[in-house]
């Protein structure tokens, strides 16, 4: 716990070496809270959960699910989670600032030849001529939050085409897609679980890659408060590991498809119990499949795509120009690359 509360943790924002592993659990029956968002882009605390490999470090793990980053980091400021996966987020940086939250891994990441975020366009607005990322000038473009990882990534797209977006803020990701689903704004960036969903459902349209704007693009952390990160270094080492296994998994069956089909078929029925749960197997497993995107090994870290981030929420005024990578991260669990 830190001892800042949700509400004082939204005030706030207002205003290395690889893994070590051990034979044994350090911990029993430490329980935690993890938070998460129902993206297949999360599997690994779920992997990591439902194979037990959180129980064999000693931690019994309760989920606590959002629908967007800020939030997320909000809760783990407070003490309401303990650990969670997300975006790098204005907010998240400026609880780094405060000393109320590290970032102490990566999760997702884009890579070359792995389907990865979409850029997507409504339909009225495809119709109109928004057929390209080259045509977003003068369009607007879905954000949760201003400072969100949406915000960047819709920043760093006009930047490349030289275009003027008018960013929407719309709180949640469901929002968002109601919004694009009826036309009420132009463009957005999404994980490829959902973009094709809705593409292939003829609801949007697809119009170019993030990964072609973002190449490398440390898409999700893995974060702590700074106390636990301090102060919990077994408890917080033990997560990693779990986490980590968690994400071997994941990508030997789903990404590298190295698990052969039972493998594949046994990992989308696990995530099926946290995403598109609330439909039948048959639709979602190909959503899951389709959203496999890599998830860091051993939790490793992409330093400069978090340094290009840090930067660019310093060049909008997000976030106070004393802030460097140091202030976000720490660097002494998860090899920095």
């Amino acid at each position: 716990m830190t001892g800042i509360s949700r509400r004082g943790a939204l005030g706030l924002i207002g205003g290395a070496a690889a893994l070590p592993m051990i034979g044994s659990p350090v911990l029993a029956n430490t329980a935690i809270n993890v938070g998460a968002l129902r993206f297949t882009s999360h599997a690994a605390s779920f992997v990591a959960f439902e194979r037990g490999y959180f129980a064999e470090e000693g931690l019994d793990v309760n989920f606590r699910f959002f629908e967007a980053a800020q939030p997320m980091a909000v809760a783990i400021a407070s003490g309401d989670a303990d650990y969670a996966v997300t975006a790098i987020s204005g907010g998240l940086i400026s609880l780094a600032e405060k000393g109320a939250a590290k970032v102490i891994g990566g999760a997702l990441s884009e890579e070359p030849g792995i389907d990865g975020q979409m850029i997507l366009a409504s339909n009225p607005a495809f119709e109109a001529g928004l057929t390209a990322p080259a045509m977003l000038d003068g369009k607007s473009f879905a954000v949760t939050q201003p400072g969100s990882s949406f915000h960047y990534m819709g920043a760093k797209i006009g930047a490349a085409e030289s275009a003027s977006l008018s960013y929407k803020p719309l709180q949640k990701v469901g929002a968002i897609i109601g919004a694009m689903k009826s036309g009420q704004v132009d463009a957005w960036t999404i994980v490829p679980h959902i973009g094709k969903a809705l593409v292939g459902g003829g609801a949007v349209q697809q119009i170019g890659m993030v990964a072609d704007y973002l190449p490398d693009y440390q898409v999700t952390t893995v974060f702590t408060s700074a106390a636990n990160a301090a102060k919990e270094r077994a408890r917080t080492e033990a997560f990693l590991r779990a986490f980590s296994r968690g994400a071997d998994d994941f990508n030997a069956a789903l990404v590298d498809k190295i698990a052969g089909e039972d493998g594949a078929d046994d990992m989308v029925k696990l995530i099926h119990k946290y995403v598109y749960a609330d439909q039948p197997y048959e639709k979602a497993s190909k959503s899951i499949v389709n959203g496999a995107m890599r998830l860091n090994k051993n939790a490793s870290l992409n330093m400069g795509s978090v340094s290009d981030q840090v930067e660019w929420f310093k060049s909008e005024g997000l976030i106070k120009d004393s802030i460097t990578t140091e202030t976000l991260v720490d660097p002494s669990y998860a090899e920095m690359t």
